[in-house]
């Protein structure tokens, strides 16, 4: 009787972890898309349009496709589902309570009006967090942490950070990202896919210090579609099939790695 009670308790054990197995797999991936700017942050302006509609319509095709690829297998959160300002802090805390397992923030990149030849620059880059490898990297991080200062009291929120001090930013250099494989792994798929697809120049994928980047808690990377300063690529992101050809990148990109880590992704949970 005792062996009987053994054998059917372990019986109870087996079942009971190939269960809580089961549970795990089912635990969908977790994708959060952070479409910059948004409401009373326009973002970088062109003659057309906007980064912030630009982006927010492509993260919204971007996750129509996951939605459809993959079902339940792969939940879509949004930082913004409309045009609503959201704070850097608020993106970053959106994806965290969510337990994302990447985040994909998406924008569209200008220089500044005083520049020679800002009508002829144009590529795509996909960043991650790291040092700054040159000033161009670190003005891209300026702009686009510069959002912070549309919200009151900012200084005190970030603890003093200032997006426009280089001082400020040794805060990322010190940083030791554990995600940082992941986050490189993915911004060299979304790169190949938008200059090899969506036929972007190839602008390279940086390292920068974005506080978006640094505040989430999973492998995440930066956007940056290409350049409104110049007139064809504006018409080109400003056009739905413009649009539509930069998410199926970057879902191309999401494909790839969702099928070289879905094994390791269910055995980690």
């Amino acid at each position: 009787m005792r062996k009987l009670r053994s054998i059917l308790f372990a019986g109870l054990l087996s079942a009971a972890a190939s269960a809580a197995f089961a549970a795990a797999d089912a635990k969908p991936f977790t994708l959060v898309l952070d479409p910059g700017h948004g409401g009373k942050d326009y973002g970088c302006v062109g003659k057309m349009t906007n980064e912030k509609t630009i982006v927010l319509n492509v993260a919204k095709m971007l996750g129509k496709m996951v939605d459809a690829a993959y079902g339940d297998s792969v939940r879509t959160v949004f930082t913004r589902p409309d045009d609503t300002f959201i704070s850097l802090q608020e993106r970053a805390a959106i994806a965290n309570r969510a337990g994302g397992d990447f985040f994909v923030s998406i924008h569209v990149n200008s220089v500044d009006k005083r520049t020679r030849g800002r009508e002829n620059i144009h590529g795509a880059s996909v960043y991650t967090l790291g040092l700054h490898k040159s000033e161009s990297n670190l003005g891209v991080a300026m702009r686009e942490n510069a959002v912070m200062e549309l919200e009151e009291d900012y200084s005190a929120t970030y603890q003093g950070f200032d997006p426009n001090s280089s001082e400020s930013y040794i805060i990322f250099e010190l940083s030791q990202d554990a995600n940082m494989k992941q986050s490189l792994e993915m911004a060299s798929l979304m790169q190949g896919e938008l200059t090899g697809y969506a036929g972007r120049a190839d602008k390279d994928v940086r390292q920068a210090g974005f506080w978006v980047l640094w505040s989430t808690s999973m492998p995440s990377v930066l956007v940056e579609l290409d350049f409104i300063c110049n007139p064809a690529a504006e018409r080109f992101l400003a056009s739905e099939k413009g649009q539509r050809k930069c998410a199926e990148a970057l879902f191309r990109a999401f494909k790839d790695y969702y099928g070289r880590h879905k094994q390791s992704l269910s055995d980690g949970r």
